[in-house]
């Protein structure tokens, strides 16, 4: 089991390793337009967030979405083509678990969204002076954001039937559940009913999380955030492993 785990996961590592330029570079200028514009331009308009300068209290925001995006794109994509290649049908014939399967897809998410961000943050600090409050929470929040969204990638790449069907989600669930999740503001600065709804979106308890790692601020406890994260991985893994092992949409 430990020789299928590992020839997954390096397959997926050397996937999007190989064309770096298309999957670690592009984030990095992304985020450096982001600061550039809504924290070096607006920033001083806005002034300060929660006692902290509007630029810095956007980075962990800023380099969380790309976590999530990378992450999620990296299964998505990855397991459809091997779907739409038919190179999926040996691995499952193959005496394989399947919960291996789901964990090496995953862990290669996790290692794109760890390189991602790493690249990000060393650009980031490269140009802005800040410190970390706490790195434990950081890599905790990092750790389960990236399992989650692995999964979310996962599900959709096996109801995909398309190449325009991996798209779906990100653009009309996952981008606006991230830009509504506190990612640029504070949610204190909303209305009471905004507030209550933004409760119910569980980007806004990765961001505040990451952000009390890095800030020391937050707007909710990290142990609810914790949990939070915890019971929807429980959900999605458990999902992700019963179509795998139905074979919904994947064997022909």
């Amino acid at each position: 089991m430990w020789i299928a785990y590992k020839t997954i996961v390096v397959k997926e590592i050397l996937r999007f390793s190989r064309i770096w330029v298309r999957t670690v570079f592009p984030p990095i200028i992304t985020t450096s337009l982001y600061l550039l514009i809504f924290g070096g331009l607006m920033g001083e308009r806005i002034g300060d967030m929660q006692g902290v300068d509007y630029l810095h209290y956007i980075i962990p925001g800023v380099i969380l979405m790309t976590i999530i995006t990378n992450s999620y794109a990296s299964t998505v994509a990855s397991f459809f083509l091997a779907k739409f290649n038919h190179s999926v049908e040996e691995l499952l014939v193959a005496p394989v678990p399947y919960w291996i399967i789901l964990l090496g897809y995953v862990s290669g998410g996790v290692a794109r969204g760890f390189a991602v961000g790493l690249g990000v943050f060393i650009a980031v600090w490269f140009f802005i002076d800040f410190k970390i409050d706490n790195i434990f929470i950081i890599l905790i929040t990092f750790l389960l954001t990236s399992i989650l969204f692995s999964l979310a990638g996962f599900i959709n790449a096996i109801f995909a039937q398309s190449f325009d069907d991996i798209s779906i989600v990100p653009t009309f669930i996952l981008m606006p559940m991230t830009y509504l999740g506190g990612m640029f503001y504070s949610v204190e600065i909303l209305p009471q009913f905004w507030q209550d709804i933004s409760k119910f979106n569980p980007i806004y308890y990765m961001v505040d999380s990451f952000r009390l790692g890095f800030l020391g601020v937050s707007t909710s406890e990290f142990w609810v955030s914790i949990l939070v994260l915890l019971s929807m991985i429980t959900i999605l893994a458990i999902f992700a492993f019963y179509l795998l092992k139905k074979g919904v949409n994947i064997k022909t």
